[in-house]
């Protein structure tokens, strides 16, 4: 078996105790895919033709917002999953949102049709998924509560929680995009953070 697949395997049966013949109808139908550093995998306006595991590598998904801004909602690194999950693959609509590699990264991806044929052969698997959604939703409602009721200083104090990797992977101005604050300003927090408590 690939390492890839033990890895996927591992994750996704954190959720549901899967046999080993539902895990192999799973990993026989993922494409396994290798993407540069920089590339854009879905562009707003386009229907979401994916959704995938991170093997290996960093992406952020982001809208444009009306001023022109990048707005980050997610990073998505090692055992996350990425796409535009909750509306464009499902809906089949054209998409509101860019997802891009900030590294050189490699994946596991679903399209609908082989999703579908998942559910079908191996219906567990909607469990699964389910529970993945659920957890999507709860971090997407805790960072909206975050954005609106926490300082900067503990909104980056729990992204690193959630991140901790990120800080040396990533650009600064993309963190402070998915805080909701200006480079600058996230500046100023680090200094503050490592005074405070050396990180």
């Amino acid at each position: 078996m690939e390492p890839y697949f033990e890895q996927i395997n591992k994750s996704i049966s954190r959720y549901v105790d899967f046999t080993p013949e539902e895990l192999a109808i799973f990993n026989s139908l993922l494409e396994y895919k290798r993407v540069q550093k920089k590339t854009i995998m879905l562009r707003e306006g386009e229907v979401c033709p994916f959704e995938a595991f991170v093997v290996k590598g960093c992406v952020r998904k982001y809208y444009i917002d009306p001023n022109g801004f990048e707005v980050i909602l997610q990073f998505a690194i090692e055992d996350g999953w990425v796409g535009d999950i909750s509306f464009s693959i499902y809906e089949q609509k054209p998409s509101k949102l860019y997802v891009e590699t900030l590294e050189d990264s490699e994946f596991l991806m679903f399209n609908p049709d082989t999703k579908e044929e998942l559910f079908a052969r191996a219906p567990r698997f909607e469990r699964a998924f389910r529970i993945l959604m659920q957890r999507h939703l709860w971090v997407t409602q805790n960072r909206l509560i975050n954005t609106i009721s926490k300082t900067a200083l503990d909104k980056y104090i729990e992204f690193l929680e959630l991140y901790p990797t990120l800080p040396q992977r990533v650009a600064q101005h993309y963190i402070a995009s998915y805080l909701g604050i200006s480079a600058e300003f996230l500046s100023k927090t680090r200094a503050k953070l490592v005074k405070t408590e050396g990180r």
